[in-house]
């Protein structure tokens, strides 16, 4: 019965004939550690299927969610960063800015764009964590302001969604600005009348908490999205008590009363268009482009 065992021994294979798994096939799950492949990781929006983990996602997959098709037009794509402050650190800022952008394919922190849900126009101003941690600068602020002031204009709902480590310290005041200025313009979109739903994923923190994540008609979060000011290691340290177990989570935000709350992934889409349906001002919105630049999208 030797056919079902292995006869010789010492079999080696080597090593230009091993063969590897490509990678980008497999997602596992940081929480519950189940494998599962990408294919169906994406097609749960990224949600982990056992805990329904959500992990973070950039501007690319938020947009292909929730626009009709992902099809969209983008808004002051091209702008990026100066250096006012000629400020260095390991590196000048310019640097790092540059190595940034050629990294992520991005040219700030933010992006904003025109586009439908579910046949419902909207505006949608989307964080990025991977560049420089979703920082606040002055493009981050003026961006976000403009699609302010494009929402108001044309009378259509304004979605913020807020993926931040806070301001930006190569900006120092300059970044301290945009939460001064942010806030302004949500306050004009409020007397026009037009609604503003702010979405906090993980993590928000810092300034952006502290300025227009917190300012919504309707302020929403992701399941176990880390949400504050002030990291739980220096509030710990400030007050000198151990803090509550999930502080500082978005199940400890709602339970506190600062979120409306808190929406599953899949589901979002769902329950923005009812949202907007319901908030949405009674005059009809300019209709909005039906395609966009690949290319224009990625510069």
């Amino acid at each position: 019965m030797s056919w079902f065992k292995r006869v010789e021994k010492g079999i080696v294979t080597p090593t230009e004939e091993k063969k590897e798994t490509p990678d980008g096939l497999w997602y596992k799950c940081p929480e519950c550690k189940t494998v599962a492949t990408m294919a169906e990781h994406k097609r749960l929006l990224y949600t982990c299927a056992k805990c329904n983990h959500h992990d973070r996602i950039d501007s690319a997959e938020y947009f292909e969610i929730l626009f009709d098709n992902d099809q969209f037009v983008e808004l002051d794509a091209d702008m990026t960063s100066a250096d006012p402050l000629h400020f260095v650190d390991t590196k000048a800022y310019p640097q790092r800015l540059a190595a940034t952008q050629k990294q992520t394919q991005l040219k700030d922190a933010v992006r904003t764009a025109h586009g439908q849900l579910e046949g419902l126009d909207l505006v949608v101003a989307c964080m990025d964590f991977k560049f420089i941690g979703g920082s606040m600068g002055s493009v981050v602020g003026e961006k976000i302001a403009r699609a302010i002031d494009y929402a108001r204009q044309h009378r259509i709902p304004f979605l913020m969604i807020s993926k931040s480590g806070g301001a930006r310290m190569m900006e120092a005041g300059y970044s301290l600005m945009q939460m001064a200025k942010t806030s302004a313009k949500l306050a004009l979109l409020s007397e026009a009348g037009v609604p503003y739903i702010s979405m906090l994923t993980d993590p928000t923190t810092g300034g952006v908490t502290a300025s227009f994540a917190m300012l919504g008609d309707f302020n929403i979060a992701e399941p176990g999205a880390l949400i504050g000011f002030a990291g739980p290691r220096v509030i710990k340290e400030t007050i000198g008590k151990d803090l509550p177990k999930g502080f500082q989570s978005a199940e400890f935000v709602l339970e506190h009363g600062f979120l409306d709350f808190i929406v599953d992934r899949k589901q979002l889409k769902q329950q923005l268009a009812d949202l907007i349906t319901m908030l949405r001002p009674t005059e009809v919105a300019a209709p909005v482009a039906t395609t966009r630049s690949k290319s224009s999208a990625r510069s």
